[in-house]
């Protein structure tokens, strides 16, 4: 099993990434934080730092299964603004790798991506004129084929399982979840 990484860009939403690295840890995941700031603390949307594991000029982009992304403002935003992360993130799903985003990212991270067909996704509301080619849902997280999108931070534990059912098994998901009183 490779590792997986969640990125982190300033004004990220603190739920959305420490929830999901929390359950991926909790289910034995190697995951990483990766800013794709200049240095590895990260500010997060509600001003709580966090230090990141890496930078992302430091990591090889063979090296992840699943690239996981949180949503946030402007966090989002400045993901989306980052070309270097979108680039490695456009060659790796065209690769048929995994891809997980939640919030606002789907709509300005994954609006700027090229997809082979239309995915269904959902993001946070307000967001979905940002994916014309989606076929957009309702529900708090979404799986289609490579790709898992949540709907926003009230769905990032949820979300963080669908990934960690994807990487390892239903059976880790539904353990993490007995253990954090949600099964």
């Amino acid at each position: 099993m490779k590792k997986s990484f969640l990125f982190l860009a300033e004004g990220f939403e603190e739920v959305e990434a420490l929830a999901v690295v929390d359950v991926l840890r909790r289910g034995n995941v190697d995951v990483e934080t990766v800013s794709v700031s200049e240095g590895l603390e990260v500010v997060g949307a509600h001003g709580i730092p966090v230090k990141a594991d890496r930078l992302l000029k430091d990591v090889v982009g063979g090296e992840a299964d699943f690239l996981i992304l949180p949503g946030g403002l402007p966090g989002a935003q400045n993901l989306a603004d980052c070309r270097e992360l979108t680039g490695w993130l456009q060659r790796h799903f065209d690769l048929g790798g995994n891809v997980a985003a939640i919030c606002a990212a789907p709509a300005l991270v994954l609006g700027n991506l090229k997809m082979d067909r239309k995915y269904k996704m959902t993001c946070y509301p307000g967001f979905e004129s940002y994916l014309p080619n989606a076929d957009m849902r309702e529900d708090g997280v979404v799986e289609d084929g490579n790709l898992i999108t949540g709907k926003g931070p009230g769905f990032a534990v949820c979300f963080g399982l669908a990934i960690l059912k994807k990487i390892v098994s239903e059976e880790a998901a539904k353990e993490v979840a007995a253990g954090m009183l949600l099964a």
